[in-house]
């Protein structure tokens, strides 16, 4: 028997090319779920780890999150034989008598995220959830909706989940108050910065929410609501500026930036794609939102994502609850089905009939204002060089967020010991420690400037010590500046990527000597290496701890590590990672020079602006 995990993964073996392969792909996803419904068919409890929010909730989670994709399936024409167990879970789940009941939805409450596949479903597929019902049951749901609208939703992208509601409404013929959808929409259309790019609320942070949230469902309310809404060509217009954009952050293998929370949901990253086909909004031309798409389903089918029964894994490239949120429950990664939502489409549309075609090249570097990134395309992998942006509210914030550079191929890794400065990854990271135990990184910015390629902020760790960052690409390389001034001594650790690294470290090699660090494995190579810092830093080829990185269960970083006197202290240096082992070694020799400070600093001077993710209104300032 093989012992590879990947064979647990429902989409292994799938070629992934036509509408069939991608109908297969989502039977297979769901199928491993049928032995977890309930005897009531209301919940489908996967496992025993537990979220914030209370079981009944959870359960719910795994019976209405498969529904993203089978709705579209059944509405496009699809055929599946277990639609009567929905039918019985949303009649006995909205039953406060039957003992598979949700409970009464409260404001901000967990059940209110769950019911936008409700209502997305009963939209798309009422023959099979609704018209099966009682006159009796019907009732109880349609208050059950009715309830729960009225709720408070948190102010974020969750204020679209009463408009998903609504569209179920709608089309049951349901009366409703629509002044608090107008009032919703309204608050949603406030969230945007320009050209198509969002804040997921009143935060300093920018992520793959706004692709697959805002956008998704902003594009799903355009279809429903048609061309007389006020806002269905708002968000359309929205869209197809933010595609352009949008399309940097996936590599030519289809893997897409690695950056923010909620990961775990995997494919739906490329949601939005999906979401443009449904809404039948040629953002760029069928064949490379096609390939995009399929690229995207593709890259995920050979990764060890789901246990040996089939069910999907909490985690990214492999079951790692390290880097889980408090929300994650067991059902959340069938948040990935949302991109199935092509298959709503008739086999005849001509997002199915364009050949899938290669990702169009475009600028490289490619500056993006408002996530305060500049993105960069090598062999492989995509690159992110970041500004920084700011989560304090959720566990492992500052690796989610504030690292200098994110990609697809390598992931990030997220710290997993508040004591571990000796021990920790750091990658794409400036630690900072007073005692050599305890440690310091970037959480948050005072400001944030784009300039050009370059991109600048200035972070306080401490009162005390101020540390001004500055970033730009450097062909295969990148550059970090560092000017810290800090009112007393300390140590400090700066990672590179952090990349795979094997069992038995056949063919692998590290270089660790004084201003550079390097891995090299048959498959990549990452490398650190000092340009000049005004104080001596050692190299280290950092053998990160286990379950930390995203794509790999054990990884290696390269390290630069010194003493950091009292006053000021430039760092200054050059990373690189490859997946191209030739190219890598050739790019390992010649790493670039330092730059002008002063130059730089003319530039930004000249032609700073405020990355737009900084500046949030409201009191997260």
């Amino acid at each position: 028997m093989s012992l590879d995990p990947v064979r647990f993964n429902p989409l292994h073996g799938n070629p992934l090319i036509g509408r069939d392969d991608v109908e297969r792909a989502l039977l297979a996803l769901f199928e491993p779920l049928l032995p977890f419904f309930s005897e009531g068919r209301a919940r489908v409890r996967l496992d025993a780890a537990g979220a914030h929010f209370d079981r009944a909730a959870a359960d719910l989670e795994g019976f209405a999150r498969p529904l993203w994709g089978l709705a579209p399936h059944f509405a496009g024409g699809g055929t599946m034989p277990h639609w009567p167990l929905f039918a019985a879970g949303l009649a006995n789940g909205v039953d406060p008598d039957h003992p598979d009941y949700w409970g009464q939805p409260r404001d901000r409450d967990q059940r209110l995220v769950e019911l936008a596949a409700l209502g997305f479903a009963l939209r798309l597929a009422p023959e099979k959830l609704w018209d099966p019902l009682t006159g009796r049951q019907r009732d109880r749901l349609a208050r059950y909706l009715l309830d729960a609208r009225e709720r408070a939703y948190a102010p974020n992208n969750w204020k679209f989940f009463r408009v998903m509601v609504d569209a179920a409404l709608d089309r049951l013929g349901l009366a409703y108050d629509r002044s608090l959808t107008e009032a919703y929409l309204a608050e949603l259309d406030g969230f945007h910065i320009a050209g198509g790019w969002y804040r997921d609320g009143d935060f300093r942070r920018v992520d793959h929410y706004i692709p697959f949230a805002m956008h998704f469902y902003g594009l799903i309310h355009a279809r429903f609501a048609g061309a007389g809404d006020p806002y269905a060509e708002r968000f359309r217009e929205r869209a197809r500026s933010f595609a352009k954009d949008f399309r940097s952050w996936f590599d030519e293998d289809g893997g897409a930036l690695a950056f923010g929370r909620s990961m775990t949901y995997r494919f739906a990253c490329g949601g939005f794609w999906a979401a443009l086909a449904f809404a039948e909004e040629e953002a760029l031309p069928w064949g490379e939102i096609k390939g995009l798409w399929l690229r995207h389903l593709r890259w995920w089918a050979d990764k060890p994502i789901a246990h040996p029964n089939g069910v999907l894994s909490v985690g990214y490239g492999y079951p790692q609850l390290t880097m889980s949120e408090s929300y994650n429950s067991a059902g959340s990664p069938y948040w990935a089905l949302k991109a199935f939502l092509p298959l709503a489409l008739p086999a005849d549309h001509p997002f199915w009939r364009a050949d899938e075609t290669p990702l169009a090249p475009g600028p490289d570097p490619l500056p993006l204002a408002a996530p305060g990134m500049v993105m960069t395309r090598h062999p492989g992998t995509v690159v992110a060089l970041s500004s920084g942006q700011e989560n304090l509210q959720m566990r492992s914030g500052p690796e989610k967020y504030a690292k200098f550079a994110y990609a697809s191929r390598y992931g990030f890794s997220v710290e997993v010991d508040e004591r571990g400065f000796e021990r920790n990854a750091f990658d794409n990271t400036l630690a900072l420690s007073e005692d050599g135990l305890h440690y310091r990184v970037r959480e948050t910015n005072e400001t944030a400037l784009i300039a050009g390629h370059a991109l600048r902020a200035v972070w306080k760790p401490w009162p005390g010590v101020r540390v001004e960052t500055t970033l730009l690409p450097a062909g295969r390389w990148h550059v970090r500046l560092h000017r810290i001034r800090s009112d007393r001594p300390l140590r400090s650790a700066e990672g590179g990527f952090a990349i795979a690294r094997g069992d038995d470290g056949d063919g692998e090699t590290t270089v660790e000597a004084v201003g550079r660090a390097a891995a090299i494995t048959p498959g990549d190579l990452a490398a650190i290496v000092d340009l000049g810092s005004t104080v001596s830093r050692g190299g280290r080829a950092q053998k990160a701890l286990p379950n930390t990185g995203l794509l790999a269960a054990k990884t290696t970083v390269p390290q630069l590590r010194g003493s950091i006197p009292a006053g000021e202290t430039l760092l200054a240096c050059a990373v690189l990672a490859s997946g191209d082992g030739a190219a890598g070694r050739d790019a390992l020799d010649r790493p670039p020079a330092l730059p002008s400070l002063a130059d730089l600093d003319a530039l930004f001077r000249a032609d700073g602006v405020a990355v737009g993710a900084v500046e949030a209104p409201g009191d997260h300032l």
